[in-house]
């Protein structure tokens, strides 16, 4: 008798086992923070065109490198549904000498803001995430025009005279963006994921200001932050697709 109750205990723990390991492992959870790089690639044809005029090579149209971070969590609730945060900075400049006057352009682009993003369900061991960031950013081009050598005095002298060889201006653009991305995340082990993605950039309700917040009127219609991107990224925490 004893023999046959051991027997149905054991029938029924192998039977009940896979049913809990569904009930309660049939979703992805965990979450961590990581180091996200990225390559961005946006329009820079309408800068070009200015710096051609004046004879300036043009900034690289092969896009440049992005240093940003991000974290993420699954909400228990909602199967298959992460959320999180990223920021992200780069930028990409050139500079020449233009009868003898150091001439240099500076594009930087930044933003952060609020990811969602749906886990596949029907991809295992690995996470084929799709969804989207919500946030802002800003884009910056800076103007230097100078002989490359100042001093303490001569500084003040030229802010009170208003008379000087040298110029600078910074044009900003704030706007919201709505990211579309994809991203797959390859686990090495529960503690630690790399991950490979990318996606668009859509900016919008865009304002450009020069130097301290003044309006700026008649920019290009096509320079904005509008850009596609590819990135990678190593996450720790713990994980489990």
């Amino acid at each position: 008798m004893k023999k046959l109750i051991l027997i149905v205990l054991f029938a029924s723990a192998i039977l009940i086992f896979p049913q809990q390991q569904k009930k309660f492992f049939d979703a992805p959870f965990g979450g961590g923070v990581g180091y996200v790089p990225a390559w961005y690639m946006p329009n820079l044809d309408p800068v070009n065109k200015e710096l051609s005029k004046i004879g300036i090579p043009g900034l690289s149209t092969n896009g440049f490198y992005s240093s940003g971070g991000a974290g993420f969590f699954y909400l228990g609730f909602i199967k298959f549904l992460r959320v999180g945060g990223m920021g992200f900075g780069g930028s990409v400049s050139v500079s020449h000498i233009v009868d003898g006057i150091n001439k240099e352009v500076v594009y930087s682009l930044g933003g952060g803001g609020l990811t969602i993003e749906y886990t596949v369900p029907i991809v295992k061991d690995i996470g084929l995430s799709i969804g989207a960031i919500i946030g802002s950013g800003s884009l910056k081009i800076e103007l230097y025009h100078n002989k490359g050598s100042f001093s303490w005095d001569g500084t003040w002298e030229d802010f009170s005279s208003g008379n000087n060889e040298s110029y600078s201006r910074t044009l900003t653009n704030n706007y919201w963006m709505f990211t579309p991305t994809v991203n797959v995340d390859f686990p090495l082990n529960r503690f630690i994921v790399v991950r490979i993605g990318g996606g668009y950039q859509f900016a919008f309700i865009e304002k450009w200001t020069a130097d301290n917040d003044q309006e700026l009127s008649n920019v290009p219609a096509d320079l904005n932050a509008n850009s596609f991107f590819v990135q990678s990224g190593i996450f720790v925490g713990f994980f489990s697709f």
